[in-house]
């Protein structure tokens, strides 16, 4: 057994804000990080899912991680066999391990995607690769905005195989502008050895128009998602947090901070001053373009009809049906604008080994 010769770069102390196992979280690109204290003993464990749930309960980034941290985590011993540790960490469904040595230190971390090859999941994908990137002028003149490269892929190749990663194997790309140029680089998936398929837009439908042109209802939920996405997003938790909540449609959020530069003045009566706030921070969750839904929510899905992935969701809210949030802290970056690119292409040096 080799626990992972990187698991040093997910420490953190029970005293340090949350805000700095966010960093490390991202940093490790495993969404765990592991808490020790002076003896490099372990205390706890953070995941995105323990922040995620204390921002939903206003815990501030500031605060310790020790106040969201899980404690008591399972362990394995350095002298436990792989196959021991492969069914610990399944019969607890777990993603990471901390592996301890007799003294009970730290001396490693095993991920369940190293140990097991991914699980096939039957779960449709549906990309949508049909839009014009206008705001990127000159760039999609001549190519459309998902074969755009960063490093030495195009951006929808970086998220065709983080799918396929994680066992994900029926596509379907949603196409219009220069659809003939997608339709060649990735034809039917041979390549990846999985089944890609096309939904062809005569003329844009929206974001969940092309849904429309399925040639069949899935039997399971699907999963939908812009085709100019940069993310690090485990997928297979939006599952499972979609499943766990019993929700008909799920929409993956992040939080957006903004500083309002100036001092916020309150009134009472039109006149009186009631409150002044220096630099206030506004914060809410935007929509990332990540989407689960039920089969059966593709029934509001007019057959070659326009509609937008909001107005599907409002459709839902407003009929009483059950929608969930999915908040989440991994990286993620919509490239719509020029400087969106390049930022982009930037980070997947560092984020996509």
């Amino acid at each position: 057994m080799s626990p992972m010769t990187d698991w040093r770069s997910v420490l953190i102390r029970p005293q340090d804000p949350i805000m700095e196992g966010l960093t490390v979280i991202n940093r490790g690109a495993i969404g765990v990080a592991l808490v020790t204290d002076d003896d490099m003993r372990l205390v706890g464990i953070v995941t995105d899912g323990d922040i995620r749930r204390g921002l939903l309960r206003h815990v501030s980034l500031e605060a310790p991680v020790a106040e969201i941290m899980g404690q008591r985590p399972i362990t394995a011993r350095d002298s436990d066999s792989r196959d021991h540790i492969l069914a610990l960490m399944r019969a607890h469904e777990l993603d990471h391990i901390p592996i301890v040595n007799a003294d009970g230190a730290l001396v490693g971390l095993e991920r369940l995607q190293q140990l097991a090859r991914p699980v096939q999941r039957d779960n449709w994908v549906v990309l949508m690769a049909g839009g014009l990137g206008s705001r990127l002028g000159a760039l999609t003149r001549d190519c459309p905005k998902p074969l755009l490269q960063v490093g030495s892929q195009p951006i929808l190749e970086v998220i065709l195989e983080s799918y396929i990663a994680l066992g994900f194997h029926r596509f379907f790309l949603s196409v219009n502008y220069k659809k003939h140029m997608i339709q060649d680089y990735f034809g039917h998936g041979e390549r990846w050895g999985v089944r890609i398929d096309y939904l062809e837009e005569k003329e844009p439908l929206g974001t969940a128009g092309p849904l429309g042109l399925l040639p069949d209802r899935p039997t399971s939920p699907l999963i939908v998602m812009n085709g100019d996405l940069l993310t690090r997003l485990d997928f297979t938790r939006v599952l499972d947090f979609h499943r766990e909540h019993e929700a008909e449609a799920t929409l993956c959020v992040r939080q957006v901070e903004e500083t309002v530069p100036y001092g916020v003045v309150q009134l009472e009566n039109g006149h009186r001053l009631s409150g002044i706030h220096e630099k206030p921070v506004n914060k809410y969750f935007v929509n990332t373009g990540i989407y689960v839904l039920e089969p059966s929510a593709l029934e509001r899905i007019p057959a070659g009809g326009y509609l937008d992935m909001p107005d599907l969701f409002r459709q839902l809210i407003d009929s009483g049906r059950p929608t969930a949030a999915f908040p989440f802290l991994e990286y993620w970056m919509d490239i719509g604008q020029v400087g969106d690119f390049h930022q982009a292409r930037k980070d997947y040096e560092d984020l996509f080994p």
